[in-house]
């Protein structure tokens, strides 16, 4: 079975390291343990590896963030991967700083990167992990705060959480959605 892993984010080096680029520094970190190699392709970089009977492609887009969709729908019809083997690692505003969510579906909850994929692939029913980046900032400092580097102790607890998100990737891959969730959603 093939499967897209979709981290969201920016590129640029202006952008490295910033909030908003959670979902990039989660397939990073998961590539790095798998020892794959990213490889500069349409739409963006890709790294292949596999675990037991799953071949895994893991995706940073190149669109820019609001036009992920592009990416997403390329590589799906590229490697015909069916819809319910996707799944998109998302930054969230919703959840404390660390803290992940596996859903299998649901809005993008005014997420750009997720209203296009969603737009593109014309459907809101993917898996996705949204992961907490807080909230604590000012009233019109949206944007700014995104794209704001995480603070030293903050970055503690997100190496902690990327590996956290690296096993839910695989358990996705191997167990499915249900089980995944049901094993992570609790902890």
């Amino acid at each position: 079975m093939k499967y897209l892993i979709v981290g969201l984010g920016n590129i640029g080096d202006e952008y490295a390291g910033t909030r908003h680029n959670i979902g990039f520094r989660n397939v990073e970190a998961f590539a790095k343990a798998q020892g794959a190699e990213w490889m500069d392709k349409r739409y963006g970089a890709i790294a292949r590896t596999r675990v037991k009977n799953a071949e895994i492609i893991l995706l940073k887009p190149s669109t820019y963030m609001n036009l992920s969709g592009q990416a997403v729908r390329y590589w799906v019809q590229q490697e015909k991967i069916p819809m319910e083997n996707i799944l998109v690692i998302v930054d969230d505003l919703s959840l404390p700083v660390g803290k992940v969510r596996m859903r299998g579906n649901g809005s993008a909850g005014g997420h750009n990167g997720l209203k296009n994929i969603e737009s593109c692939m014309m459907t809101q029913n993917y898996a996705r992990i949204k992961f907490g980046i807080g909230n604590d900032y000012p009233k019109g400092a949206q944007a700014d705060f995104v794209l704001g580097q995480f603070s030293e102790e903050d970055n503690k607890v997100i190496e902690e959480r990327v590996e956290y998100v690296g096993e839910m990737i695989k358990s996705f891959c191997l167990q499915g959605l249900d089980r995944t969730m049901n094993l992570y959603n609790k902890k």
